[in-house]
């Protein structure tokens, strides 16, 4: 892969990223802004906390984009009972009575982690290290997992009965907290229509991990201008109550705040949303653009907002105005 310059680098993204669009729109049936933000987050080098009820064709996507990305892929269903060892390997006695190690489910580039709220906290962990380190220790032994690595976790909205749900300091290595909502009528008929005639669609592969890789350090690499840079930090440090940023909201319906981490995402989110419309440098609109699934979880309401009934969704809106 050798462009002439960082210019023609970026153009020949977007013409992937076009691509890839079109062949993973011919098996998902709308949920477009899904689609995009979590191509966005593949390519900043980011993690995917999806929520929303079943049915939502949540696996299929994972699925489609690891065949369009030329990917391997693993699900993981979170149960109460899977153990940390069940995620990550184990090692164990082999015929020459010399211990092996057989890597777990999480050794491969996407994993898909099904309802990551249904399992404690200490299983939960050993995946977010993974996500964390880009790799995992067993019995002193440090293992690299797979590049590019990329989680894309679900959890269900609805029931909360027999879940643990994730500390905030681990739902902010999540990227994008998504939710998804049920589609239109007509996207229904049209999925109703493709599942239940017998007919499947194949996709083809679009990327491998050597150009996801050049694709993800070449988008790092474009600049950004100081005043869409301080926006960004602006507009996270609007969310820290008591500090002489803060916006009122933050004062009357925050128990806390967004850390540095949100910041950096912005702006990495930013560059790879600019790429994709074809700009070469981020402007504010970009930042806006990726700064309600970014900053969702990242705040906690208080009392007096659950009671007025104000999400958190409600809160980023305002932080934006």
């Amino acid at each position: 892969m050798k462009y002439n310059s960082e210019v023609e680098a970026v153009d020949a993204f977007v013409a992937k990223y076009k691509e890839l669009r079109g062949e993973i729109a011919k098996v998902i049936v709308g949920q477009d802004e899904t689609v995009k933000n979590t191509l966005i987050s593949i390519f900043s080098q980011g993690h995917v906390l999806l929520v929303g009820v079943p049915g939502l064709a949540k696996t299929l996507l994972v699925h489609t984009i690891g065949q369009v990305l030329g990917l391997t892929y693993n699900r993981i269903q979170f149960t109460p009972d899977l153990m940390p060892s069940d995620i990550v390997g184990t090692e164990i006695l082999d015929e020459t009575r010399k211990f092996k190690f057989i890597k777990g489910p999480v050794f491969a580039n996407i994993i898909l982690a099904d309802e990551i709220n249904r399992t404690p906290p200490k299983t939960q962990s050993a995946l977010l290290e993974a996500m964390q380190e880009k790799s995992v220790t067993v019995a002193g032994t440090t293992y690299k997992l797979d590049t590019p690595f990329f989680v894309m976790a679900t959890q269900n909205p609805i029931e909360q009965e027999g879940t643990y749900p994730l500390p905030e300091a681990q739902l902010d290595r999540f990227m994008f907290n998504l939710v998804l909502d049920y589609p239109s009528f007509s996207e229904e008929v049209d999925i109703v229509k493709q599942t239940t005639s017998g007919k499947s669609e194949t996709v083809k592969k679009v990327l491998d991990a050597d150009e996801i890789l050049y694709f993800q350090e070449l988008l790092r690499k474009i600049p950004v201008a100081d005043n869409v840079l301080e926006y960004a930090v602006k507009l996270v440090s609007k969310t820290r109550l008591g500090t002489a940023s803060a916006h009122e909201w933050a004062d009357k319906y925050l128990n806390w705040g967004a850390g540095p981490r949100a910041s950096q995402y912005l702006i990495i989110g930013a560059k790879t949303h600019a790429a994709i419309n074809g700009k070469y440098s981020p402007d504010i609109e970009d930042v806006q653009a990726v700064a309600l699934p970014i900053l969702r979880h990242r705040i906690v309401r208080n009392y007096k907002a659950e009671a007025e009934r104000i999400t958190e969704d409600d809160l980023v809106r305002a932080f934006l105005k």
